[in-house]
């Protein structure tokens, strides 16, 4: 047994490693970058980030194939489920006010390599979305006039027939990218002020859409003469529900941009819920009016609103929403351009990603690196590569993202404070002071009461040491991750003997393995694995259960109240539900996507254990040397002898560590001492 013992050490310490959390500085507003940004702009790169293309192209396309006019409930069942997990994302943002969006949320709470994964993850979800943003902007700007650019490219400069590759090297994509790049580059007012002039101008144009549009409206194309509100039933709701809800990816560049806010504690969770909010507006409105203006079984699903306008007579007003369709198109690929460098430079800034992406220009205070590295990178994907190939890995580091982030916000609320140890005032403690690292019962107790009552009472009598011991239980009870007291008749003698929080980790492990059981039955069970009734309904029944009791046993422990910066309401259950959601939409997702993902993560894992692992800054924070308390002994004769104990982490002192070299007579009073 001890053999084995010995022998799984080497195993063990190698996943410490890997699970090991950042630790974050005691000052977080420090940063080498520049706060500037305010509760307005942070919201309008929220809504920049999330009114995109898919106002003018999503709309269309669900309410024709999947939902009809009932694509207004799936924008806000959408919307709703967005919320959850963008209120994941403003609890982390105020809490943590860090760069790094889900990467960072991941690498507090969860560990290393889940953080590492996340943001490698993430990095390609943005490199791919932005190549995508920058190829429909091509194409719908090229359409404008009737595909000449597309046709003097293939005719003159090159055309190619490769899978997967495009038809032509789209150089209008990859130079508006370049331009983006060179624009970011001169620092975060710049991107901001770009960011408010483009959507501005959407803005405009969305109010436009919707007064005009509402001038035109017919509430004949929601009768039964044309198919009725819900044609497809719920069934469809719930489908475009599915779709929608990738309408709303782009909330998290607020998050990824707190390490420039002036106030993230306050503005980040404000500007989250503005700008989801303003958003859901939009996107509900605009399908409101496009379903009421033409009968939806007629729309275009290329240029929906364009075409509405067209055939209701106005022919003109399609030209004004095209430049309102590329100023949206020019704030999605803004965001994308904004949140890149930032996690890249959070990764790198840790050790786990090269370091060359880690210097910030000193004058415009921006990660000058990644930026040009990256938007260069992605030009060159959208140069070759065809739109359709890469709308088609999207999505899934996003949805893991959120997954991550949502569990993340479990973990954290529930989890102890960490004592923290101050080495440097252990080391400049004054001779003059009687430093005492056991202090005797009675100091402790009086100590304790002193606290409370706010002056220096000793007990004397035995009702001050009842007084004394109710106070260290209702400590007890009241410390984050220990049962509540209301549960502990029910549930102590069970959960009663675990540390504090460790309860609450494991719970979260199960609802994340129920949810993905649960998802796997819902989506599989009937199709690909032909599951009898009586089976589909058994395991429901089990791993519904175990999902809910998951999140009961985690409800039942004393969560971490924090009065200065805002939290996510109803834990663990709004976290939970956004787990449920981000796991069901990533099994939605082709086989092919899951296989190209699955390429992705390997080649991070050789990333991260080719390099991240060695230059991991929590790693090499861990060599150092321990921190060093210094103790004072008070000899016989009345003088002081000073010794110098390393604080272990588990609190076990080295006795036999440093100690300053005592004058003669000290040390003949100390050997009478020892005698």
């Amino acid at each position: 047994m001890a053999t084995c013992g010995r022998g799984c050490v080497p195993a063990v310490r190698f996943c410490q490693r890997l699970n090991r959390l950042k630790t974050l500085d005691d000052d977080l507003m420090v940063t080498s970058m520049k706060r500037c940004l305010t509760m307005v702009d942070l919201a309008l790169l929220g809504v920049g980030g999330m009114v995109g293309s898919g106002l003018y192209v999503l709309t269309g396309t669900v309410a024709k194939d999947t939902a009809g006019p009932a694509v207004v409930l799936s924008f806000l069942i959408a919307g709703i489920a967005s919320l959850m997990a963008a209120l994941c994302y403003a609890e982390f943002g105020a809490r943590v006010p860090r760069t790094g969006s889900a990467y960072m949320f991941t690498y507090v709470s969860c560990g290393e390599i889940w953080a590492f994964l996340i943001g490698w993850n993430v990095v390609l979800e943005y490199m791919i979305g932005g190549a995508a943003v920058a190829r429909a902007w091509s194409g719908y700007l090229d359409s404008m006039f009737n595909h000449t650019i597309q046709n003097y490219t293939e005719n003159h400069i090159m055309k190619w027939n490769v899978p997967y590759i495009a038809h032509y090297p789209d150089l209008l994509a990859a130079g508006i990218l370049v331009v983006a790049t060179i624009f970011i580059t001169f620092g975060v007012r710049v991107s901001s002020w770009l960011n408010h002039i483009f959507s501005a101008v959407s803005l405009v144009v969305i109010l436009f859409i919707l007064v005009f549009g509402f001038v035109l409206a017919d509430p004949v194309n929601w009768s039964q003469k044309e198919g009725g509100f819900a044609p497809f039933g719920v069934s469809g709701v719930m489908a475009g529900t599915a779709t929608c809800f990738y309408a709303f990816v782009g909330f998290d560049v607020i998050a990824a941009s707190s390490e420039e806010a002036k106030n993230p504690q306050r503005a980040i969770p404000m500007a989250t819920a503005i700008s989801l909010c303003m958003a859901a507006t939009a996107y509900i409105l605009v399908s409101t009016v496009l379903t009421l203006m033409v009968p939806w079984h007629s729309l275009d699903p290329n240029s929906a609103l364009s075409d509405a306008f067209f055939r209701r007579g106005y022919s003109w007003a399609g030209y004004i929403v095209a430049v309102g369709s590329i100023c949206a198109m020019n704030t999605v690929l803004l965001s994308n351009l904004f949140s890149l460098p930032r996690i890249v430079y959070a990764m790198a800034e840790d050790g786990l990603f090269f370091a060359f992406f880690a210097k910030v220009n000193p004058v415009t205070k921006v990660p000058v690196n990644a930026i040009l590295v990256f938007g260069l990178l992605m030009a060159v994907m959208a140069l070759i590569f065809d739109l359709e190939a890469l709308v088609q890995f999207l999505s899934i580091g996003t949805l893991l993202a959120y997954t991550f982030v949502a569990a993340s916000v479990i973990v954290l609320r529930f989890q102890p404070e960490k004592e923290k140890t101050s080495s440097k005032a252990n080391s400049t403690t004054s001779p003059n002071t009687n430093y005492n690292p056991e202090p005797s019962p009675e100091a402790s107790e009086s100590q304790i009461i002193a606290q409370d009552s706010g002056e220096l009472k000793e007990y004397e009598s035995f009702s001050d040491k009842l007084q004394l011991v109710e106070m260290q239980k209702t400590r007890e009870r009241s410390a984050p991750g220990v049962l509540k007291a209301r549960w502990e008749p029910y549930l102590g003698r069970l959960l009663g003997d675990f540390e504090p929080g460790e309860v609450v980790a494991f719970s979260v492990l199960a609802v994340m393995v129920s949810s993905v059981s649960l998802c796997a039955v819902f989506v599989f069970g009937s199709n690909q694995l032909q599951l009898p009734t009586w089976s589909f309904a058994v395991l429901i029944l089990v791993f519904g259960s175990t999902f809910l009791l998951s999140l009961v046993v985690i409800y039942a422990h004393e969560p971490h109240i924090n009065t200065k910066t805002f939290q996510v309401p109803l834990v663990p259950f709004i976290p939970g539900a956004s787990i449920l959601m981000n796991v069901f939409l990533m099994l939605k997702l082709s086989p092919m996507t899951w296989i190209r993902f699955t390429v992705w993560v390997a080649a991070g894992l050789l990333v991260y254990f080719g390099y991240g692992i060695w230059h991991s800054k929590e790693g090499l924070r861990e060599l150092q040397p321990k921190d060093m308390a210094a103790r004072y002994v008070v000899l016989p004769s009345g003088s002081l002898v000073e010794t110098v104990q390393s604080v272990q982490p588990n609190g076990h002192g080295d006795a036999s560590a440093l100690h300053t070299t005592p004058s003669p007579a000290q040390s003949a009073e100390e050997q009478q001492a020892k005698r």
